[in-house]
């Protein structure tokens, strides 16, 4: 069995992963979910939040061989976070998540996308240091085909996303080039469109690109599939 660590995305948090967790552990998995600095439990503020912080958070959490799946925005700080401590990672998996291109950061590859269907939902505050979704919104961005009570549930924790993180451009090293990957595409997402999820793999290896057919959250959506697609990746990784 694997040491498996969850990464959360944009304004979320560890508890996004309350579904998916008992169902990783009940195959044998140890799990650890994380929050990000800023998110959840971690109180630090929008403006003090760093990509490199954000990927220390991510590599302090990672025991040797530990596969990593990291959803969303959270595909930044944990491919920063190979580099950080290569050779560590057994595998990292993106869950509908930014696969960084070297150089870019994630409002550049957001913005190479043929739509930016999350925009319409984003509420930036009066600062400019951070963002929320609006509340009236999520349901259609983040959870439109996710059990009733999800969309409740999640408005009571989401919290504001610092927008510096996600300016800052990525330097892709030795260790991320090393580290194993794998891909999950989800075919109905209303976030990070799914023609950009293939451009983002269009040169991987067709055995570590996966599909679901949920929307951007399949760890509410459908937890079990989920839980047994990372379950059948992790043992092939082995």
């Amino acid at each position: 069995m694997s040491e498996i660590v969850l990464v959360h995305g944009s304004c979320h948090g560890a508890w996004c992963w309350r579904d998916l967790v008992p169902r990783l552990e009940a195959m044998g998995h140890e799990v650890t979910a994380i929050d990000l600095p800023g998110h959840g439990a971690d109180p630090t503020p929008p403006s003090d939040c760093t990509l490199e912080g954000c990927a220390r958070a991510v590599a302090d959490a990672i025991p040797e061989g530990a596969v990593v799946v990291a959803h969303s925005w959270g595909g930044y700080p944990a491919t920063r976070a190979a580099d950080l401590i290569p050779g560590r990672i057994g595998r990292l998996i993106y869950l509908c998540a930014y696969a960084p291109w070297d150089g870019y950061s994630l409002a550049d590859m957001r913005r190479a996308a043929p739509r930016q269907p999350l925009m319409q939902a984003v509420m930036k505050a009066a600062d400019g240091k951070s963002f929320m979704i609006d509340p009236e919104q999520t349901g259609d961005v983040f959870y439109h085909d996710c059990p009733p009570g999800t969309v409740a549930y999640a408005n009571a924790r989401l919290c504001p996303q610092a927008i510096g993180p996600q300016e800052e451009a990525i330097t892709l090293g030795a260790g991320t080039a090393q580290v194993p990957k794998s891909y999950i595409r989800c075919t109905e997402d209303r976030t990070i469109p799914p023609e950009f999820q293939i451009t983002m793999t269009e040169s991987w290896p067709e055995k570590d690109v996966h599909e679901m057919h949920t929307g951007h959250s399949p760890f509410f959506a459908d937890p079990d599939g989920l839980a047994a697609l990372i379950d059948r990746i992790s043992r092939a990784s082995a």
